[in-house]
């Protein structure tokens, strides 16, 4: 078992070395960390902390270990997004940190470039030798909410009505071991279905401004 703190971008690297040390191939990469935080705070590194867990830690992770998983095609990057990114829009100026930001705007912000970053990533890889997709496991009844004050009683009271994390780990393990996951290429996934992301996950340009943008501030 390997562990790093997302929020500081030296533990993704040392995480990357160690996982790069000890297998001499992936066949896939899962990025499923994910932090909704109700209070504004930044990072180690001084970025918005939603932003830096949720999205630049599993940018910088994959890619510094797609030279491996290319050498292991073919291989999958499969990452977890939300249909909580609708309806949200980005500016990639202010992105590490917006001055209009609320907690569901980071988390819902964090959640669009997860997906604007899947279908980027998917236009540089051959599907033939990595294919990247992206998908919302639904509202599953994990710990992300019990964050304390009005957003865990709101969390803890909905539960019961929640997916299980058996359920929800359903769409990613489907995505990681179908026989033919090239349909899904570059795609967003609900209930083991290719869906329609909001407008702005389609945005090409914005993709690739993120894409320059989050490369920059990790540093490749």
């Amino acid at each position: 078992m390997a562990l790093a703190d997302f929020s500081r971008l030296a533990e993704v690297r040392r995480l990357a070395e160690e996982i790069l040390a000890g297998h001499d191939r992936l066949d896939v990469l899962v990025n499923n960390a994910g932090l909704f935080s109700p209070h504004y705070r930044l990072s180690a590194d001084g970025f918005e902390l939603t932003f830096a867990v949720n999205h630049l830690a599993p940018f910088l992770l994959t890619a510094l270990l797609l030279d491996r998983l290319k050498a292991s095609a073919p291989a999958r990057i499969v990452t977890v997004a939300s249909e909580a990114h609708r309806r949200n829009r980005l500016d990639v100026a202010h992105i590490t940190r917006p001055p209009d930001w609320t907690m569901r705007r980071g988390y819902g912000r964090s959640k669009l470039c997860n997906i604007l970053f899947t279908r980027d990533l998917a236009s540089r890889l051959e599907p033939d030798q990595v294919v990247a997709t992206c998908l919302h496991p639904g509202m599953v009844a994990t710990a992300i909410g019990q964050r304390g004050g009005l957003l865990e009683l709101g969390w803890r009271l909905g539960k019961p009505f929640m997916l299980s994390p058996e359920k929800g780990a359903e769409t990613p393990v489907f995505l990681a071991t179908v026989s033919d996951p090239k349909p899904f290429h570059g795609g967003y996934v609900i209930r083991k279905a290719l869906a329609s992301p909001d407008p702005a996950a389609l945005d090409r340009g914005l993709a690739r401004r993120l894409w320059d943008e989050s490369a920059w501030l990790v540093g490749l």
